[in-house]
C-alpha cells in the first residue's frame, strides 16, 4: 500500500499546481525508495526511461517551432497559395493530402501529423480554397472542413503504416498471431495491408468529393 504513495504526491501536487515535472520526478524517486531501490538503481531506471521515450522529446521540440512559424503568417501564406489555384476546392485539397500523407506511411517516412500538417498546413489550405469558391463561409462550414482535415490525417497514418514491411504495428501483428500459434512473417503482413491502404484512400476519395457536395449545397457559389 505504502508503495501507492507516489500516486498521492502527484495527486496533491497538481492540486497545489506544484511544477509537473518536479512533481513527477519526486513520485517516482519516493516510490522507488519505499519499494526498496537504492538510489542509484532509481537513477538508472529514470535514464533508461528517458532514453526509450526520447523520441517524444523531439516531437516536443517541434511545437515551439510550429508555433513560431504560425506567429509570421504560415497559415495566411498557406491559404494565399491555394487561392491562387482556380480549380482548387476543399475536397481535392485533403484527398490529395490523405494520398501523400499515405505513400509517406507506406515509405516510413514521417511526414505528416496534426499538429506539425493539419493546423498549420492542410487545414488553411482546405479553408482557403472553400474561401476561394463560396461567398459566405460560417463557421459551421469550417468546422465540418476541420473534421474532414483531421480524418484525412487518420486515414493516411492508420492505413498507410502497416504497408512498410517494418512497421511498429506489423510486428505488433506479427507477434501477436505468433503468441495464438499463427506463423506469419512482416511481409505477408505488409502485402495483406496494400489492399486495405487502398480501400482506404478511396473511401478518402469518395467521402471528400462528397463534402465538396455538401459545401456546394449549403453555400452559394462566387
Amino acid at each position: 500500500m505504502i508503495k501507492l504513495i507516489g500516486v498521492l504526491i502527484i495527486v496533491i501536487g497538481f492540486i497545489l499546481k506544484l511544477d509537473t515535472i518536479a512533481v513527477v520526478l519526486v513520485a517516482g524517486i519516493t516510490t522507488g525508495l519505499v519499494s526498496g531501490l537504492d538510489i542509484t538503481e532509481i537513477l538508472s531506471t529514470l535514464g533508461n526511461a528517458f532514453i526509450n521515450t526520447r523520441y517524444m522529446s523531439l516531437f516536443l521540440v517541434t511545437l515551439p517551432v510550429i508555433g513560431i512559424l504560425e506567429r509570421y503568417g504560415l497559415k495566411e501564406r498557406a491559404a494565399n497559395i491555394i487561392k491562387n489555384i482556380k480549380s482548387a476546392s476543399a475536397g481535392r485539397v485533403i484527398i490529395l493530402y490523405t494520398l501523400i500523407r499515405e505513400l509517406a506511411a507506406a515509405l516510413s517516412l514521417r511526414l505528416g501529423g496534426h499538429v506539425q500538417f493539419i493546423r498549420p498546413l492542410v487545414l488553411p489550405m482546405a479553408q482557403g480554397a472553400a474561401e476561394l469558391n463560396y461567398e459566405d463561409l460560417g463557421e459551421e462550414e469550417i468546422e465540418i472542413i476541420k473534421g474532414y482535415s483531421a480524418a484525412a490525417e487518420n486515414y493516411g497514418n492508420f492505413f498507410g503504416q502497416n504497408v512498410f514491411i517494418a512497421a511498429g504495428g506489423v510486428l505488433l501483428i506479427v507477434g501477436t498471431l505468433e503468441e495464438l500459434g499463427i506463423k506469419v512473417i512482416p511481409l505477408d503482413v505488409a502485402k495483406a495491408s496494400i489492399p486495405v491502404a487502398i480501400i482506404a484512400l478511396i473511401y478518402a476519395v469518395i467521402q471528400n468529393y462528397l463534402l465538396d457536395r455538401r459545401l456546394n449545397n449549403r453555400l452559394k457559389r462566387r
